[in-house]
């Protein structure tokens, strides 16, 4: 595709955004490293060694990938000031540039749809990503997650590098970095407290809506887009109907049903047709860790989900509960000022979804190193909801859990592995499953 040159290099390339970045910008032209914790400690990351393979070269985060010919030295605002690579990149006076604006440097002179929103942004880019190219729009797709129907041996799925002019991307929200993008289009999914209290959320999210060009599917300020849904499951999956025609998504959940119709309504926007969309969302696949089903073994389903808030894990267990299952959660807050910060939401939460017969396994807090207060601890969830009378234990580690849940698990019960950031959260689904055979 070409357009860039010169060195870039990614602090923390393994990351599920950073990564979608690196293969963007190694597509627009640029001569791309990274350098990633995990790679320094030998972790043999599926993620790295498929970036690897398409000519992303991963060194140790020492400082060694930063030379004074580099163009720019991408980092997140999770990448702390002490970082060698940081340090580097200030030594030899190369520019320290943001991932948003990074990526904001890619999108320009491209058409450009954002998709941001407290939850569903993940999904509805995969979903919008996935109907744009089955209507033969090829476009550049950059996801927060991988997308089912773009994994394999050697993609990592949560980039899809087409030929065409159209961007589709992920926009995050939770360091409000979002007002970095002024996008052709947007998609505003929903608001709700995650990263910051609510009021702050829509404060943001109408920052950003000002700064769209041409036009926005925006739940919050107009929520009659919402007005009349109306969703049903369905074998394998859920139905809407949409100007006079069914739609067929195979996800679960009443929260899926409504990022499809988001979809429709912005890939509709620009120019697909429902007959050409209808086709496109039956055979979507679903998005990695989005109630992605890692297998059954014993009548047990093992499912792994992203879910970290309130929201997410009500819409999480609420669609596995589907049909009376019996559901057993295990859960890992993803940080201590997270856990803080929506901590009666989170008691709320998992009292309402959490019933008679279902079990939740609470795992240590994440935690990501740095300088975090780590007084908030999973024990002090576990204690109220214990109190409340809900099945709630903490385990120590993953071997733990493992064994809780084997102990316990029966033929149609559904087993879930829910949280953010962790990255060993899908192996240990994958354990579970083993367990059970």
């Amino acid at each position: 595709m070409g357009g860039h040159s010169g060195h870039v290099h990614l602090v923390g390339a393994a990351g599920v955004g950073m990564s979608a970045l690196a293969q963007a910008a190694h597509h627009a032209g640029y001569r791309v490293t990274g350098s990633d914790r995990y790679f320094d400690a030998g972790r043999e990351l599926d993620v790295i060694s498929k970036l690897s393979g398409c000519g992303i070269r991963f060194l140790r985060q020492d400082g060694s990938g930063v030379a004074p010919d580099t163009v720019a030295v991408v980092y997140s605002t999770a990448i702390e000031d002490d970082n060698p690579d940081v340090q580097a990149a200030k030594r030899l006076g190369v520019p320290l540039v943001h991932r948003a604006a990074m990526l904001a440097r890619l999108l320009k002179g491209h058409e450009s749809v954002a998709v941001t929103g407290t939850c569903g942004k993940s999904t509805v880019t995969g979903l919008l990503g996935w109907i744009l190219a089955c209507c033969g729009c090829d476009p550049v797709v950059i996801n927060g997650a991988p997308v089912l129907n773009w994994v394999d041996a050697t993609h990592v799925g949560n980039a899809r590098l087409g030929q065409g002019g159209l961007w589709v991307f992920e926009a995050d929200e939770s360091d409000k970095s979002l007002v970095n993008y002024h996008p052709d289009w947007a998609v505003i999914t929903n608001v709700s407290k995650d990263h910051f209290d609510t009021d702050t959320a829509v404060e943001l999210f109408r920052r950003f809506a000002r700064q769209v060009k041409r036009g926005t599917v925006n739940v919050l300020e107009t929520p009659e887009f919402m007005q009349g849904f109306r969703s049903s499951p369905a074998d394998g999956g859920t139905t809407f109907m949409y100007q006079g025609a069914s739609f067929h998504v195979p996800l679960l959940g009443v929260h899926n049903a409504e990022n499809a119709y988001l979809a429709v309504l912005m890939a509709e926007r620009l120019g697909c047709g429902l007959e050409a969309m209808r086709g496109a969302l039956a055979t979507f696949r679903g998005i990695q860790r989005r109630l992605e089903t890692v297998g059954c073994e014993g009548g047990v389903t093992v499912v792994d989900d992203y879910a970290h808030n309130p929201v997410k894990i009500g819409a999480a267990w609420n669609a596995l509960a589907t049909g009376g299952r019996r559901v057993i959660g295990i859960w890992r807050p993803h940080g201590y000022g997270p856990l803080r910060l929506m901590f009666e939401e989170l008691v709320d939460a998992f009292g309402q979804v959490c019933r008679a017969g279902d079990a939740l396994f609470l795992l240590p807090v994440f935690d990501a190193g740095g300088t975090a207060d780590r007084s908030m601890r999973s024990e002090l969830l576990a204690e109220r909801l214990q109190a409340a009378g809900k099945s709630c234990r903490v385990v120590a580690d993953y071997d733990e859990a493992v064994q809780r849940v084997k102990a316990i698990a029966r033929s149609g019960d559904v087993v879930v592995t829910m949280g953010a950031r962790d990255p060993g959260l899908p192996e240990l689904a994958r354990a579970i499953l083993r367990a059970l055979a």
